[in-house]
């Protein structure tokens, strides 16, 4: 019997290699070029089927990779010729414990489910901004336990409830050797510790336990357009509402792109964890510079991960890349900025989106660096994300959104050293080349002085670097 037949003689889930029924969904991606060739896609049951296909791949020399919503362009839940283990078929559950506020959600799941599930009782947690990806607190984009929760995590709920690896309780994490083990500040609490902003650097982990929180049925949100001749007005606006510090019942995503119609705009998702009558008042200053379009209403609270879905649309060939926003930054820089982003815009071909994340941090800061891997001190995020058309495709267009992003992400930071950024918006070209990892300096600069600390984690639970997706932590001498 070959390694393969007796993997599949005992894997409860499901094993589908090329050729097979099924193949180009089980390699698709919500980035049509993240997607990889595949040897074996295995759709585990539970720990038992994580671990079995952990020991095949090493015994026979395939690279692994993990899936839980595939919502990273970088490719990092993709691998050429390897073995990917997708969480999202049998291990996308959630399931809420009321009473102690406490969700458990399977290491596929998606906002989506998480936010439905939680709402029915009254609670939240923060989550990301697009609810058909998956958690990345290791994870605009929002693969819910995976990426969002394993690198980070930012939501609309940061404000009062910090980051999503904030609010990680516990994980069940699969390792190198094929043990599950259970991570919370007691049981294996330096893998807990890793977990919450290392990313799968120490293991697959099947279940998440995150804490929720009371929340209102029913929120404030949505896009308020401006045309480009308030621009100015409106950059001076939001910066004075960001300097004197929005309360933790707010949020804003400014993007400049162009609209359907091919015209530049801004659109700034606004957010207030209240009633209309409330939102209306928090955000008169924008309302009363005459915007061209709104359509912010009082909405149920699981519709507001949804609102970015239209422009995050799965199937699409997209390149991301991101910077902390400096806080020096000036209105004639962001002009400047927006003349760009738009004139880099190719309707037809190329829809180019800079994102400016405001999300209020005081919670997030307020914790210690060494808390957890994701130091703190942060900014706002900017984020570029280009997107090609179906037709687009191949190394020139690849090339172009590159060049796009990395231009535009340029006018916030003299070099990608100087700002490395949220790590869950950095795949960058390195990542593309290597498959969804990039070099190890750059690993240094996201987790600085948490860096060595890492180091002996990874030595601990996965001296062989089985793991070698994102930021690849190199273990301790």
């Amino acid at each position: 019997m070959s390694d393969f037949q007796a993997l599949r003689s005992t894997f409860k889930g499901d094993l589908v290699q090329p050729g097979d029924p099924g193949y180009g969904q089980a390699i698709a991606r919500w980035a049509k070029n993240a997607a990889r060739k595949a040897a074996v896609v295995a759709f585990v049951k539970d720990e038992a089927d994580v671990a079995s296909a952990i020991a095949y791949a090493r015994k026979a020399g395939l690279p692994i990779a993990i899936k839980g919503g595939g919502h990273n362009p970088s490719a990092a839940s993709s691998s050429e010729g390897g073995l990917v283990i997708d969480l999202s078929r049998y291990l996308a559950g959630v399931r809420v414990d009321a009473d102690k506020k406490l969700a458990y959600v399977g290491g596929g799941a998606i906002w989506e489910t998480v936010d439905k599930a939680a709402i029915e009782y009254g609670l939240a947690t923060v989550g990301g901004t697009v609810n058909h990806c998956m958690k990345r607190v290791i994870c605009v984009t929002s693969d819910i336990p995976y990426r969002l929760t394993l690198g980070g995590g930012y939501g609309w709920l940061s404000g009062a409830h910090g980051l999503a690896v904030d609010n990680v309780v516990q994980a069940t994490v699969v390792t190198a050797d094929g043990r599950a083990l259970t991570a919370n500040e007691t049981e294996n609490p330096d893998l807990f510790w890793g977990i919450r902003g290392g990313g799968s650097n120490f293991g697959v982990v099947t279940e998440f336990v995150l804490k929720l929180h009371p929340q209102r049925r029913t929120v404030f949100a949505g896009p308020i357009v401006f045309s480009p001749d308030k621009l100015e007005q409106l950059l001076d606006v939001v910066q004075e509402w960001w300097t004197k510090g929005p309360s933790e019942k707010e949020g804003m995503l400014q993007v400049f792109t162009r609209g359907p119609d091919g015209k530049p705009c801004i659109v700034c998702f606004v957010f207030y964890n209240g009633s209309e009558e409330e939102g209306l008042q928090a955000y008169k200053h924008l309302l009363d510079l005459g915007p061209v379009a709104v359509m912010a209403k009082e909405m149920p609270y699981e519709e507001l991960n949804a609102l970015q879905n239209p422009i995050a649309r799965p199937g699409q060939n997209a390149y991301m890349k991101g910077a902390f926003v400096p806080p020096t930054l000036t209105r004639a820089e962001l002009t400047r900025v927006f003349a760009r982003a738009t004139a880099l815009s190719v309707p037809g071909s190329f829809a180019v989106n800079l994102l400016l994340e405001y999300f209020p941090l005081r919670a997030a800061n307020a914790v210690r660096d060494d808390a957890t891997p994701y130091v703190r001190g942060l900014t706002a995020n900017a984020l570029c994300l280009v997107i090609a058309a179906d037709d687009a495709e191949g190394a020139e267009a690849q090339r172009y959104m590159q060049d796009a992003a990395r231009e535009l992400i340029g006018m916030f930071a003299e070099s990608p050293e100087a700002n490395m950024g949220y790590g869950n918006y950095s795949p960058d070209s390195d990542a593309l080349v290597n498959q969804g990892s990039v070099p190890v300096d750059k690993a240094k600069l996201i987790f600085r002085t948490n860096y060595p600390r890492l180091q002996q984690i990874k030595k601990k639970y996965d001296p062989d670097m089985v793991f070698n997706k994102w930021f690849v932590i190199t273990p301790a001498a």
